[in-house]
């Protein structure tokens, strides 16, 4: 249920195929589109639009040349008309400049790396069927396909010496029903013994993700290498969400770290005990380097340039997916292990080692931002490099300064260099300063709201663009999904504040409790606790915001998804009239169905309690919605997709039935062909318009 970035897995559904390349083009020269709507059109109005926000950029993985010289990074854009996207490449200099796209494509070119040497970049194309290894010059001259594997290949990396290319792929171990039948070709049916048998937003295909390695062809094509895996039924990197930062090559190139969760079916679903292996090349030995003693989730292993140690993200408790993000050190000599984070308060991710393996880099969360820091190894004192309201995504090094790509509720995803003396920033890229510099966005606030319990709780407050303290404005409240993940400085393309801004909204947007970034203990409250303290900080905020003179209190709505849809069904029923609109995407409505039909059993079983039929029951079943359906009195929308398997379909289904049953002003939003996101452009453009149609109707 955690709101997760958006992963290679959803690029790939999103996104064309390759087709014959061009190369020297540059950022604007990619951005027209003969058949589009002109920018100028489109921002007449001078605010943010869905059209507007789905013409814009999506900058991603950034990657620095060996030298430290060049930036590439990929750029997606997305054809309205079309209903698709297209992801290009792109090379800048690390000091800033021109970019100079160089792909060209009908369909999209991914997980891009520079060659160890900076001879030129490796990338992932479809242009011949399946999406194999490709490589250009650095400037995108000579494309040439650079492997041949049956069925194609979904991630890769180059060992530091060039000797090798790790790959992954998917392996099919198991029999189908129509293999089980052959007399029966066409039939369709799901036969299932165990758990998992879907998974997020897919049912299980038969076939396991596995990690390969092969010589790197100096002549000829890469064709199928070993699989360090052979004949496990276990996926690396890990579903659904994981990809290559889930494992990496040691300095020398001899030996192969990666991440993998090695249990199926019930045991998968119970428990987050995922491992760091180690795989040698020349003895073709496995060993782990996790265990004993780490029984939660392990992944993401990144060893020092002087190949003596190791660091992974950990996470202590067993079967919890939101405990801190710890940093574990390994010594490859000894075999010890340390925490590196012990006694910070603070989650840690996309660590980064300085040349001398003495200083590691990373990014960590502090009040609702996400912030760069660096760690001296000789005294593991974290210290905090960048400060404001932003939030880092990656980090890379280039020289001496670190590059990273940041984004807040004011900007999409930009590349900054950082000075990593005195945190001084500087803008690289300006991928979208052609839709930014055509609008005006909402002044953002940081307010601190104090809460029943005493407490205060930081609260970002969104206006809209002509903003004007003597008028009165209706006013929303945002209900973060998660339940642990930050109200951060985020950009979303389909619940972005400044687009609610941006159609008359006052937004209000609390950092309740359950949220991560002020420490672990505000995060681990929520569990068990789903109606408590949580629903009171969310009308703590929305009530300190509209006792302002300028928000309209008879003019409140909520909106929320996944944890936030299952607020905005609580509130519903529990709101004493504060609000006149509802909003609710793919929220739990009752929560003895959630948890006999999810999928990931570790989820709720932490948050929950344990089952409905445990004697005594979990306290946590009496906060569940649909028992408070008698108290609805308020229009609500209910949104879901067919295939959204965390939070099935059907607990919405459950609420919008009651709510025409009850006969309280309602609207369903069923996509077919969508999951517990809505990703298709035309769906997601109809998804704003009926928001604010609905938002409008009752608030305006």
């Amino acid at each position: 249920m955690k709101a997760l970035p958006i992963a290679s897995i959803v690029l790939l559904m999103l996104l064309g195929f390759s087709c014959k390349h061009e190369r020297g083009k540059t950022d604007t020269a990619a951005q027209a589109g003969t058949e589009q709507p002109s920018l100028d059109s489109l921002a007449a109005g001078g605010v943010l639009t869905p059209e507007l926000m789905w013409r814009m950029g999506r900058l991603s993985e950034l990657q620095v040349s060996p030298d430290g010289k060049t930036l590439l990074y990929g750029l997606t854009r997305y054809r309205l008309a079309e209903n698709k996207g297209n992801r290009e490449l792109f090379v800048m200099p690390a000091t800033g400049g021109e970019a100079v796209q160089i792909t060209s494509s009908a369909g999209s070119e991914i997980n891009a790396r520079w060659k160890p040497d900076g001879s030129g970049i490796g990338y992932l194309s479809a242009e011949t069927g399946d999406y194999q290894l490709w490589e250009c010059e650095a400037d995108g001259g000579n494309p040439h396909q650079v492997s041949d594997i049956p069925g194609g290949i979904s991630g890769f990396e180059y060992s530091p010496d060039l000797g090798h290319i790790l790959y992954t792929k998917d392996v099919k171990l198991d029999q189908t029903p129509q293999e089980h039948y052959p007399d029966l070709p066409m039939t369709g049916v799901v036969i299932a013994d165990d758990l998992m048998y879907r998974h997020w937003d897919h049912w299980h295909d038969y076939a396991y993700s596995h990690v390969f390695f092969a010589p790197y062809p100096k002549s000829g094509k890469l064709t199928e290498g070993k699989d360090i895996m052979e004949g496990e039924r276990y996926d690396a990197p890990m579903l659904p969400w994981g990809g290559m930062e889930q494992m990496t090559w040691s300095p020398d190139g001899g030996q192969i770290a990666y991440t993998c969760k090695k249990m199926t079916g019930r045991d998968y679903a119970l428990n987050t005990d995922s491992e760091i292996f180690l795989f040698d090349l020349a003895s073709g030995q496995t060993r782990v380097l996790s265990d004993p003693g780490f029984e939660g989730y392990d992944w993401d292993p990144v060893f020092s340039p002087d190949g003596k140690m190791l660091v992974w993200r950990s996470m202590e408790e067993p079967g919890f997916e939101a405990d801190k993000e710890r940093i574990i050190l390994h010594d490859l000599a000894s075999g010890s292990n340390s925490d590196l984070t012990e006694g910070f308060d603070q989650g840690c991710t996309n660590y980064l080692w300085s040349p001398d393996s003495r200083t590691l880099y990373f990014i960590s969360g502090i009040h609702a931002t996400y912030q760069v820091y660096a760690m001296d190894l000789a005294s593991r004192k974290p210290h905090q490099i960048t400060r404001g309201p932003h939030d880092y995504q990656s980090i890379a090094l280039a020289g001496d300064r670190i590059i990273g790509t940041k984004m807040s509720l004011s900007m999409p995803t930009e590349i900054f260099a950082v000075d990593p003396g005195n945190g001084q920033e500087q803008a690289l890229s300006r991928v979208n300063q052609d839709v930014l510099s055509r609008i005006t966005l909402g002044r953002v606030e940081e307010r601190w709201i104090r809460t029943t319990d005493q407490k205060d709780m930081l609260t970002w407050v969104v206006y809209p663009p002509d903003f004007d303290s003597t008028k009165t404005y209706p006013a929303l409240l945002y209900c973060q999904g998660g339940p642990q993940s930050a109200v951060s400085q985020f950009w979303s393309y389909r619940w972005n504040l400044q687009m609610m801004a941006a159609n008359g909204y006052i937004v209000v947007a609390p950092n309740r409790r359950g949220l991560p970034t002020f420490g672990q203990e505000w995060n681990d409250q929520i569990s068990g606790d789903y109606g408590g303290q949580n629903m009171k900080d969310y009308l703590s905020a929305i009530d300190a915001v509209a006792a302002e003179p300028y928000v309209d209190g008879a003019r409140l709505g909520a909106v929320g998804a996944s944890y936030g849809g299952f607020s905005v069904f609580w509130l519903a029923g529990n709101h004493n009239k504060r609000f006149k609109a509802f909003i609710s995407h793919c929220g739990m409505f009752n929560l003895e169905s959630q948890y006999g039909s999810t999928e990931e059993y570790f989820f709720v079983n932490k948050d929950l309690g344990g089952p409905y039929w445990s004697n005594p029951r979990p306290a946590s079943f009496n906060f569940s919605p649909h028992r408070f359906v008698d108290r609805w009195d308020t229009p609500i929308m209910i949104i879901t997709g067919a295939n959204d398997f965390r939070i099935p379909y059907t607990e919405s289904l459950q609420a919008f039935n009651a709510a025409q049953l009850r006969g309280i002003p309602s609207r369903l939003l069923f996509f077919p062909e969508e999951s517990h996101f809505v990703l298709k452009p035309q769906n997601a453009v109809l998804w704003q318009r009926e928001f604010f149609r609905w938002l409008d109707g009752w608030l305006k």
